[in-house]
């Protein structure tokens, strides 16, 4: 490893399938080495995850960084948005993480909706109207299925949040994460003490809003880690948040992320606050906004579909009439918690190639549905579309996007971005600058872009007619739960 030419920092992406680690040269943005552990999620009636897991992976991962991780001078952690982490006394689980994408807490969802003043109040009051992948209305699930693991509760935390106090022994989070729970008021910037009392969570187990650019803590004594006691510890963030710093996202220009979930967002000046719920309005890690729609269902999605059909994932044919949703596990966008998938318009001549083609356009269709809810009205529309996540350097991926927004697509060459967001507000502790500032000069952004091609608007508009016709049939879905 040749000698770095400013200090080293460290970013941490702990998703839902792995955590990874870089260590990053603050002043250059090489990466000098990484690292990578898996996690478990259990496959049953939802979707959880024991924390103590991210721990393990956490140190896994910076082992394999060698002497490089000893050398950082601070490190930053990012990590899946709105899991449920219940702590007890002593700090341990009370039980396995409700994930995000664990729907289960759809009735509850409707249910503190309706209670508390309805989509425009709560949109208004907390920015966004919380479905089943809030923090909120998991709460409201445990203290309804798990009284008595809710209370046994004495901390509640985000799986970010669960793996800086593990460094620090300080309870803390930032705004970019604690903008999706659903308990924190985006117009006050404070936790909403009514929503607390309504779903009967005590506001003193929950952590501190740690500002943009304040430091959460320093590493305490661990034997675990390979940290010099007392590297700086920057906020961290929730994943979407950490990407648009990996980016340097200036106001105004979109990202589309094709991961395990399908997030499309941009950064804006102004504050979100959409009724229809389509669009939430997180805040972002740095002061600004994050107004962001979200799939449950991407890249696992269309896998699925191109391993029940025995093809490789790139093997999509043109020509097809076929529709098919594939809201293997629910839907977020639309608001379909107990959908199931549904194919429609099969005919003899149908090829398995046009049935996967079929699986990427049904996935990328909401997404695009809810790109001009996302971008201010004043936004340039020619603006390249940044195309990121596990999926955005496949080739049926990136024609999928090109052709059905008719934008020019970016597709940044850096890889990791989630982990070189944290690594960017790593260094921003160490040089005062705005961590995106740092990302542009790493030149993160910097890849191809794919010139525009005419918009399939014929494609879009079969989608629409048959998911407004089938609307009903998708939420009675395969679930009776």
């Amino acid at each position: 490893m040749s000698a770095a030419e400013g200090p080293l920092v460290v970013g941490v992406d702990s998703s839902t399938q792995s955590t990874k680690v870089l260590v990053v040269d603050a002043a250059t943005g090489r990466v000098v080495a990484g690292g990578q552990a898996p996690h478990t999620v259990s496959s049953g009636t939802g979707r959880e995850s024991d924390p103590r897991q991210w721990w393990d992976a956490l140190c896994a991962a910076l082992h394999q960084c060698g002497e490089a991780a000893h050398e950082a001078a601070a490190v930053a952690v990012a990590g899946q948005q709105h899991g449920l982490v219940a702590l007890d006394a002593q700090g341990d689980p009370v039980r396995p993480a409700l994930l995000w994408n664990d729907v289960r807490s759809a009735p509850q969802a409707r249910r503190l909706v309706e209670e508390l003043g309805g989509p425009k109040t709560w949109a208004e009051r907390t920015g966004s109207v919380p479905g089943a992948s809030f923090t909120v209305t998991k709460w409201a699930w445990l203290a309804e299925h798990e009284p008595e693991a809710a209370r046994s509760t004495a901390a509640v935390r985000l799986p970010h949040d669960y793996l800086t106090e593990h460094l620090t022994g300080l309870g803390t989070t930032d705004r970019g994460d604690v903008s999706g729970t659903g308990w924190w008021a985006s117009a006050t910037e404070a936790y909403d003490e009514e929503i607390l009392a309504h779903v009967g969570l005590d506001p003193a187990l929950l952590p501190r809003v740690v500002r943009p650019g304040e430091v959460a803590g320093t590493v305490r004594d661990s034997h675990d880690l390979p940290f010099s006691k007392g590297t700086l510890v920057a906020p961290g963030t929730g994943d979407n948040a950490a990407a648009a710093l990996g980016l340097g996202l200036r106001p105004g220009t979109p990202v589309l992320s094709l991961g395990t979930s399908g997030t499309v967002y941009a950064v804006s000046r102004h504050r979100p606050a959409d009724p229809s719920g389509t669009v939430a309005g997180f805040a972002d890690a740095r002061g600004d906004w994050l107004p962001l729609a979200c799939t449950l269902n991407c890249t696992l999605a269309v896998d699925r579909v191109a391993a029940l059909l025995g093809l490789d994932r790139e093997a999509v044919e043109p020509g097809t009439t076929v529709t098919l949703l594939p809201y293997l596990d629910g839907e977020r966008t639309p608001n379909l918690p107990n959908a199931s998938g549904l194919l429609y318009g099969l005919r003899h001549d149908t090829t398995p190639g046009q049935l996967l083609q079929a699986a990427y356009d049904g996935a990328v269709h909401a997404l695009l549905g809810a790109l001009d809810l996302v971008l201010d009205q004043d936004a340039d529309r020619t603006t390249p579309l940044l195309l990121i996540g596990g999926g955005a350097r496949g080739t049926a991926w990136q024609q999928t996007v090109r052709r059905l927004s008719g934008r020019p697509v970016q597709v940044p060459e850096a890889k990791e971005l989630v982990a070189l967001g944290a690594a960017a507000q790593a260094a921003g502790l160490l040089t005062g600058e705005d961590p995106a500032a740092v990302a542009r000069r790493w030149k993160t952004a910097g890849g191809p872009v794919l010139d525009p091609v005419e918009r399939d608007e014929a494609t879009l508009t079969r989608i629409s007619g048959v998911l407004s016709d089938a609307a009903s049939l998708l939420e009675r879905g395969a679930r009776t739960d």
